[in-house]
């Protein structure tokens, strides 16, 4: 039996968030999905990624909020042209939130240097990819001032990043 991945076990402790912020504009060159889609073909998220969709559903019904802020170069690569369209039938019909915004809107926001994961404020799971966009990694800290500053962080892309429903990217 496979271990439960670090980031589901800690959106099944969460209890008031789970924060997401995403800075490259491409990962895993190697996704089935991905290359599915960048070949024509069109999928449905819901089915391919069913273990999520629940998760963040039992998630967002106990009352905590999810929500993903991804910064993107523009004009966006064909990798952030995939995420963008399979959005709304993953992420949102899951119950997360979703902004983007653009890189060129980030100058004056500190950022850390690694895509993270900020559940109730306390817990920061970083996600380490290799320089193609491979998955390479993960670590947690469990360090409440650690886990300040990236909600800063978060939180100051947040409030400039568009909806989901209203970017159109470029």
């Amino acid at each position: 039996m496979t271990a439960e991945p670090l980031a589901f076990q800690l959106f099944r402790s969460a209890r008031r968030s789970a924060l997401h912020l995403e800075t490259r504009d491409l990962y895993e060159p190697d996704d089935p999905d991905w290359n599915e889609w960048k070949s024509g073909g069109r999928f449905d998220p819901a089915q391919r990624w069913q273990a999520f969709h629940d998760l963040v559903r039992e998630t967002t019904g106990r009352g905590v909020e999810v929500r993903r802020a991804r910064i993107v170069s523009e004009p966006i690569s064909d990798y952030i042209r995939f995420e963008y369209d399979v959005t709304q039938a993953h992420n949102i019909a899951a119950g997360e939130e979703v902004r983007w915004l653009p890189r060129r809107r980030t100058g004056d926001v500190l950022i850390p240097a690694n895509d993270f994961w900020v559940f109730d404020d306390q817990v920061v799971l970083w996600n380490f990819f290799d320089g193609d966009g491979t998955w390479v990694g993960e670590e947690r800290v469990d360090d409440p001032r650690l886990a300040k500053v990236c909600v800063a962080s978060f939180d100051a892309v947040w409030d400039r990043a568009i909806p989901h429903q209203e970017y159109h990217p470029s």
